[in-house]
């Protein structure tokens, strides 16, 4: 399981970075749609929601129900595309023009460690302590690691939204 899940957010992680490369800097930062983010607040928003290695390395106690009980749930509202989300605030995007080779040296910091730490030995089933997931609260390791899958998989499909609109214009 944990292979595969490794596998997954490589997967995952190389679509993101693959597609932000691919932008110049003006189309990193255009607005493909009114009320749409840019592709580069995408990236700047997974850039943020990706702090979550400090979470994982953090205060841990044995989790005391199904260590994976959350993952259903969360691929399966995560992956519903005709669901519109809103961002917790603590992660919106900047509404300043984004440098690509910040966000995406940024991304790859973080992404690396999220991969070293998904590859380690640690206990996948421990419940992490320091940061509650708004509405369903503590996750364990693997259902964080899950989450960051998911959540990547969603702006990944939402940027080849925002780059078919962008080709369109």
């Amino acid at each position: 399981m944990q292979e595969n899940l490794s596998n997954s957010l490589k997967n995952a992680f190389n679509e993101l970075t693959s597609v932000l490369s691919s932008l110049d800097e003006n189309e990193l930062n255009a607005v493909p749609f009114p009320g749409s983010w840019t592709a580069g607040q995408v990236g700047d928003h997974l850039r943020q929601s990706y702090n979550v290695v400090e979470c994982l390395t953090g205060h841990t106690k044995p989790t005391t129900r199904d260590p994976g009980a959350y993952i259903t749930p969360l691929s399966e509202q995560f992956l519903n595309f005709e669901i519109k989300m809103q961002s917790p605030e603590f992660i919106l995007p900047s509404q300043e023009s984004l440098d690509k080779n910040l966000l995406l040296n940024s991304l790859a910091s973080r992404t690396t460690a999220i991969l070293h730490f998904a590859e380690s030995n640690a206990d996948m089933t421990l419940t992490c302590l320091d940061f509650e997931l708004p509405t369903l609260g503590a996750l364990t390791r693997m259902e964080w690691l899950n989450f960051v899958l998911v959540h990547t998989l969603r702006h990944n499909h939402q940027l080849a939204n925002i780059i078919r609109r962008l080709n369109e214009k």
